[in-house]
């Protein structure tokens, strides 16, 4: 281990304000530092650093701790990572150590058995006989070299029910290991547990250390009763919102380049990588989740998306642009030709012919008014009400206030709407009722806000004190309201649980044992709420309060999908959204007059 000295001598020379301002835009306040908390994704400032006292803390999600401490809770290093990590900023050098006593991994059964898989999938796809047609795949179909076949470590899941459970079993690998790294599935229908993937390429998903976590696979024919592709299930070593594929072959490049290009999938990325682009990413599969955007504006602070420029990869444009937006980072956008995407245009003209997409790419705002315009949505003023909701979505979500100042000028000039009105617009939460303008709206108080998360905890230290509430609260309320990634997957526990004991499971309400197969962190976090002494008075009025704004949350959410949406669809299906639209606003009225106030919140 690391002598009790040099860790002395690292800790009094490092500036953890210093090194904290890596990552977060931090204000003095009085003898502390303060600004938005980068754990959970906050906004306010509510994540404190003593300079004095050489600690951080967060007075939302609690995270709190030394120098050390902050790099292994930010970017998931081990202590001796992050010793080593602290070190280099203050030009001290630590020498190896005997990580043999080290505290043991709570899920080394679950990494060995991923990496087992892993080599075995590799050897598969190089066996002369089973392999073979996914070589073809990749060598030919593809025109990959061996190289970068290699490089990006994949393999091939035979056309079998059971291949890789066998193989583990050999190597004593139980049943039970594979099922939580998610390698075999159950079925009620089958006697034993068969391979999660079966007759596809498999493409190794890895960590920032370069360790597989998991896998994407693709199918190698068409079908009709399968997806082309899946992906390994979330379990306690992979998130897949929180992941991002090459990111640990990318973040150098990225750093260097100040700017990072976005793709929709695992061939475009490494069709791109494989002709030079290096600084590329993806994400698994899905839309651009709000962990991802962040964990990726730690690198760089420019992105171009580079999806296709169907009405599927445009909604995914805009959304991934906010999300990004959201965290800092200013999203640039290059338009593709229809039908084609990176990994068809580096293949016919190598990264040249990218480039001339890339390098004609635009702000997404000004792709937005692009659309808009070839729409006709300006021509009119119904049209120009709905180029507005559209627009004033980046505008809201741009974090970097120059930008959001830019972003209004443009507004303001390709509608004519002024300036001023887009400014209260902006103030105007998402989906509230509009009102005539009048002395009170110009002057009058602004709308009532709440405490971030402040709905997520108190909702959870109900449910935590009395789980008979658990049944009412999950017909109301989604596990994706829950913006903190912990509360979420403490909820959806509470759920599971909640559902055990209705199927005649045992009802373990009095102790924690429903808690106990949650990592060790979510059931430290479990038991802190558990003795959290705070007073909540009126319950039944703090419950119905924070479903609520947690029921308004998602509906905001879904307000902003369809103004997205309406942008790319067809005269029928943007009729209909418009319809759904109303639809969403006058629920959210509704939901507005049940809080104190004003009769609306603006956000959490």
């Amino acid at each position: 281990m690391v002598a009790d000295e040099l860790l002395e001598e690292i800790r009094a020379r490092a500036d953890i304000t210093q090194l904290v301002g890596e990552y977060v835009q931090l204000r003095r306040s009085g003898r502390t530092y303060r600004g938005p908390c980068p754990l959970h994704g906050g906004e306010g400032p509510n994540f404190s650093v003593d300079p004095e006292r050489g600690i951080f803390k967060c007075f939302v999600c609690g995270e709190g701790g030394d120098v050390f401490s902050f790099p292994m809770k930010l970017l998931g290093l081990d202590f001796i990572e992050a010793v080593k990590f602290v070190a280099e900023r203050v030009g001290i050098v630590v020498p190896d150590v005997d990580r043999s006593k080290e505290e043991e991994d709570p899920y080394r059964d679950i990494r060995e058995a991923v990496a087992f898989a892993d080599e075995w999938f590799q050897k598969q796809l190089w066996d002369e006989k089973h392999g073979e047609r996914a070589r073809r795949y990749l060598l030919v179909d593809r025109g990959l070299s061996e190289e970068s076949v290699r490089r990006f470590g994949f393999g091939y899941a035979p056309d079998s029910w059971r291949g890789l459970r066998e193989a583990a079993g050999v190597h004593e690998i139980s049943d039970d290991v594979l099922l939580r790294a998610g390698l075999i599935k159950a079925s009620e229908r089958a006697k034993e547990p068969y391979d999660m993937f079966r007759a596809r390429l498999v493409i190794p998903i890895y960590n920032l250390r370069g360790r597989p976590i998991g896998f994407g696979g693709r199918l190698l024919a068409d079908s009709d009763e399968a997806p082309k592709y899946i992906n390994s299930p979330d379990t306690p070593i992979f998130h897949k919102g929180r992941i991002v594929y090459g990111l640990n072959w990318s973040r150098h490049a990225i750093r260097r380049q100040e700017v990072f290009y976005v793709v929709e999938g695992y061939m475009d990325l490494v069709s791109l990588v494989a002709a030079g682009v290096e600084n590329v990413v993806a994400p698994l599969g899905t839309a651009l989740t709000e962990s991802q955007a962040r964990l990726l504006s730690r690198y760089a602070k420019k992105a171009l998306l580079l999806y296709d420029s169907d009405k599927a990869g445009l909604i995914a444009t805009f959304k991934a642009a906010d999300e990004l937006l959201r965290v800092g980072v200013h999203p640039s956008v290059a338009t593709l030709p229809r039908g084609e995407d990176p990994d068809s245009i580096v293949r016919k003209g190598g990264p040249d012919a990218l480039a001339e997409y890339t390098d004609a790419a635009i702000d997404v705002l000004d792709r937005k008014i692009q659309i808009l315009e070839k729409r006709g949505y300006l021509d009119t003023s119904e049209g120009k009400r709905r180029a507005v909701d559209a627009m004033m979505l980046s505008v809201r979500a741009a974090a970097d206030e120059a930008l959001c100042d830019i972003y209004l000028g443009r507004v303001a000039s390709v509608t004519g709407v002024r300036r001023q009105t887009l400014e209260r617009e902006l103030q105007r939460p998402v989906g509230a009722p509009r009102r005539r303008r009048g002395p009170a709206q110009e002057t009058g108080e602004p709308a009532q806000t709440v405490p971030k998360l402040g709905a997520e905890r108190k909702l959870l230290l109900l449910l935590l004190r009395d789980r008979s509430l658990v049944p009412r609260v999950a017909g109301q309320v989604e596990p994706n309201s829950f913006r903190t990634p912990q509360y979420r997957e403490i909820y959806q526990a509470l759920l599971g649980a909640a559902e055990q004991a209705a199927s005649g499971g045992r009802d373990d309400a009095g102790d924690l044992e429903w808690a106990e197969e949650l990592a060790p962190a979510l059931y430290e976090r479990v038991r802190e709420l558990t003795a959290d002494p705070e007073e909540l008075t009126n319950p039944e009025a703090v419950l119905d309060d924070a479903i609520t704004r947690l029921r308004a949350r998602a509906l905001e959410k879904r307000l902003a999908d369809l103004m997205t949406e309406v942008l790319v669809a067809d005269t029928n299906a943007a009729v209909e959204l418009a319809t759904e639209i109303k639809k969403v606003r006058q629920e959210l009225t509704a939901l507005g007059s049940r809080l104190p106030g004003r009769g609306f919140f603006k956000g959490e």
